[in-house]
């Protein structure tokens, strides 16, 4: 880790301490009592079982969306009829507030994984899907020239030219993906179903245990930093930059 990344580290939980001491509020713990408290939780398990419970919905989400949703991006920018049929739909999804959405399946799909998974998946899909449509289409017109020039076929055009040029646009919207997942279970385990994380966080909210609230909270932002930064360090080695 970089000095300048030590230091801006060191600042800010300085900071989190010095403003938990204040205090500005009795909600807002020291940045010292909230890392002993997600210790704590480590240690006696709590933590790591809320996590087993919110993996397996976040998995089958980020899956799901990650076959289909590639897809089905590849499909719309090979086909014009299909762009024609489905562009629309998705810019559509991309702009609209999902998370104000996700409530509404607890009516139609009730309290349980189902209902989790299509919250991860209405997040996800659209950054997937519009990621590896644009991928296809921002294939440069002068390399799909030479390959026609050249009597390739329709086949090899895609498998050798479209394909690898877009491989990285593709992962990118994978990994952008599973930053929305992230945001989809926690938001599902909030508002659809209390479980696993979001149980956590709601639980020590309302028992006014603020330290391992915020301890909750913070583990969601480091695991969610570290998945991403491991899916980009993949992304680089993949497909490196000039």
């Amino acid at each position: 880790m970089r000095r300048w990344q030590i230091a801006s580290f060191a600042l800010f939980f300085g900071l989190w301490e010095l403003t938990g001491r204040w205090p500005v509020s009795p909600a807002f713990p020291p940045f010292s009592n909230t890392f002993l408290a997600l210790i704590e939780m480590i240690r006696d398990g709590t933590l790591g079982k809320a996590y087993l419970i919110t993996a397996q919905p976040l998995a089958l989400g980020i899956v799901l969306c990650a076959v289909a949703g590639i897809a089905f991006g590849i499909g719309m920018g090979l086909s014009r009829a299909i762009e024609w049929l489905s562009l629309p739909v998705f810019i559509i999804l991309q702009a609209a507030p999902m998370a104000a959405i996700i409530p509404l399946l607890t009516y139609m799909y009730g309290i349980g994984l189902t209902s989790k998974v299509l919250a991860v998946i209405m997040l996800a899909a659209p950054v997937i899907v519009m990621n590896s449509y644009k991928g296809i289409r921002n294939t440069p017109p002068s390399l799909l020239q030479m390959c026609r020039s050249f009597q390739g076929t329709r086949v090899q055009e895609v498998v050798k030219i479209v394909l690898p040029h877009a491989a990285a646009l593709i992962f990118t919207g994978l990994r952008l993906g599973l930053a929305m997942g992230f945001i989809g279970i926690v938001i599902a385990e909030l508002l659809i179903t209390p479980t696993g994380i979001g149980d956590l966080i709601s639980y020590h909210g309302s028992t006014a245990d603020y330290p391992k609230m915020f301890a909750t909270i913070a583990s969601i932002v480091a695991v969610a930093a570290v998945s991403l930064h491991l899916l980009q360090r993949v992304e680089f080695r993949l497909f490196p930059r000039d």
